[in-house]
Parts: C-alpha cells; structure tokens; sequence
C-alpha cells in the first residue's frame, strides 16, 4: 500500500461532519449542515463556559492534583534520528540512574536500529516506543517496521502522526488514521499526535486543524483504551518557541471537549492530552500546573538525561493542597 501524498487544501477540506472554528474561538457562521443549530450552540456555550473555569473550581474538584482528566502523568521522549551506540548507552546509563517520580507513565522512542540496545539495559521503569509503524501486517514495504517487530523487540507504543510524519512525509489523517487503528488492535498503545502549522494559526484555524486530525483517528480506532494524544503546534517543534501554558491550556481544552461531545465523556475523561513543542527542564512546571496538561512528548531535551529527568518529575508541579 503506497502512502497517498495529498496537498494542504485537501488535508485540511476535512470531513463534512466537522464544524468550522474562526481562529481559537468557536463561530457559528460556518457550521455545517450535518449538525443541528441547537446540538452546536450547546457545544460552543459548554466549550465556552470550559475555557472559563478559574484554576481553584478545577483543583477544588481534583482534590489533590492539578488534573482535568483521570489519567496518570504521562512524559514521551521521542530521540528522532538521533544517537549512536555510545551516546545513547550514556543517555541509557543516565536514564537508569535518575530519580523519577513514581506516579508518571515514562516512555522513550529510540531511533528503530537501537531498540533493541535500549530494551537491554534500560530500567524496566522506563517503557519503550516506537516512532512509527506500518499500517498492516509486514511483508514486501522496503524501510518500514512492522507493529508485530515493535512488539517483538519489547515496545508497547508507538508514535504517530507526527508532524514530521505528516508535512515532510507526506502521511494524510486517513492514513494515520489506519495505522493507529491496525496498532491498538495489536496490542500496541499509540501516542496520536495533533498540531497546527504556523500559518494556519495566523489564518485562525487551529481547532479546525486539530478537530479534523482527532476525526481521523476517532474513525478508524476500535477502543481509546490506549491512545495518549500529544498536542504538538508544529511551529514550536524544534524551533525555540513554546506555546505559552494559556496557549496550550485552551487548545487541550477544546480538545477535551470536542472528545466528550464527539466519542464520550468517559474517554474525554480517560484520555491523556499531553504537550509537545520545545518542552525543557527551565518550562515544563509551569506548563504542568495548567489542569488540561497531563504530560509532554519532548523532542530535544530527551536526549539529556538529567534533564528529561527534571521533565518527568515537573508532576510535582500539579500537587496542591488537599
């Protein structure tokens, strides 16, 4: 099966059950015809009236822990193509020796050649991912990885729909869509990721963006037992710049809400919706502290060690006072 390589404008025509957003708020003029006027409204009032929460009803809620969802903390370190055998045995080394909190699901995605060196000497602490996967069984697909060989070498995630994936590969939500269901249905968890370009938040499109990605991903998986979503605005993915925690906050928000509206309130509930875009040791607690954030997917930073470490335990930054 080739990857179909789709322009822009198709990628991002979308599905005609999806409602259109002007910029990172919700407006009634483009609203399909597929939903009713009062089904809308009560979304847009619901997601509205969320966005407004003071931080106090939300942690008065939580009772301990600054947290929308029920999931556990969860930090990704996605090393890209990244390492050689001896940098990445010292960030292993590294890993193995650092003090995590204990109450973060911690997973890191080596380069796909040194899996299985990681597997060998990482701490059982630490989970191992993949960063992609192909859409079916293996066989005659040149460069691809199999869920079945991920699951072999002793990895229990998998990335996908990475940015990278997307915009350089070519990758569709269809497509992405496809590889997360065949995945989860392997037994596999998938870290699904969403975001923005530059370009399309200045045009005031970023929900319509990242609303089309999760449809994609909503239609095709069987169960969102497993399934972690990573919010990642490709304009801060490597570049420096960080989505400021009320920037990220409003877009787990609307995230949330369009899963408790589009899937159920239970998943909108269960799902982790974690950050990514140039998350490091000097920014993630205050990004932690925003309730809608339950973790990160680091790109840079999870090559140093002692600072990943530092990411992981920013969940101390989400305890407050009972």
């Amino acid at each position: 099966m080739a990857v179909a390589s789709t322009s822009l404008a198709s990628q991002l025509s979308g599905p005609k059950s999806l409602s259109s957003y002007s910029g990172l708020r919700p407006s009634c003029s483009k609203l399909e015809s597929s939903h009713s006027l009062s089904a809308t409204q009560s979304l847009f009032q619901h997601l509205h009236s969320h966005l407004r929460l003071s931080s106090s009803s939300r942690k008065a809620s939580r009772g301990v822990v600054a947290m929308a969802g029920t999931g556990k903390f969860f930090v990704g370190g996605n090393w890209k193509c990244n390492g050689t055998k001896d940098s990445i045995s010292k960030l292993v080394a590294d890993l193995n020796s650092a003090k995590l909190e204990p109450d973060v699901d911690v997973v890191v995605a080596p380069p796909f050649l040194y899996l299985d060196q990681v597997k060998s000497s990482l701490t059982d602490r630490i989970e191992l991912s993949g960063q992609n996967s192909w859409v079916g069984k293996g066989g005659a697909f040149t460069g691809e990885i199999s869920v079945e060989q991920l699951k072999d070498i002793g990895a229990t995630w998998v990335i996908l729909g990475h940015s990278e994936r997307r915009h350089v590969i070519g990758e569709d939500d269809q497509f992405i869509g496809k590889k997360a269901a065949y995945a989860l249905n392997e037994g596999l968890g998938v870290i699904a990721c969403i975001g923005e370009k530059l370009e399309e938040r200045e045009a005031g499109k970023t929900f319509d963006v990242c609303f089309q990605q999760l449809k994609a991903f909503a239609d095709a998986v069987p169960s969102w037992d497993k399934i972690v979503v990573a919010y990642e605005p490709v304009w801060a993915i490597g570049t420096g710049k960080v989505a400021s925690p009320e920037q990220a906050q409003e877009v787990h928000v609307a995230v949330r809400d369009w899963l408790k509206q589009n899937v159920s309130a239970e998943v909108a509930s269960k799902t982790r919706i974690i950050y990514g875009g140039s998350v490091n040791g000097g920014n993630s607690a205050e990004l932690a502290k925003k309730e809608d954030i339950d973790g990160f997917l680091v790109g840079g930073a999870s090559l140093k060690g002692p600072e990943f470490a530092t990411i992981v335990n920013a969940v101390t930054a989400k305890k407050v006072a009972a």
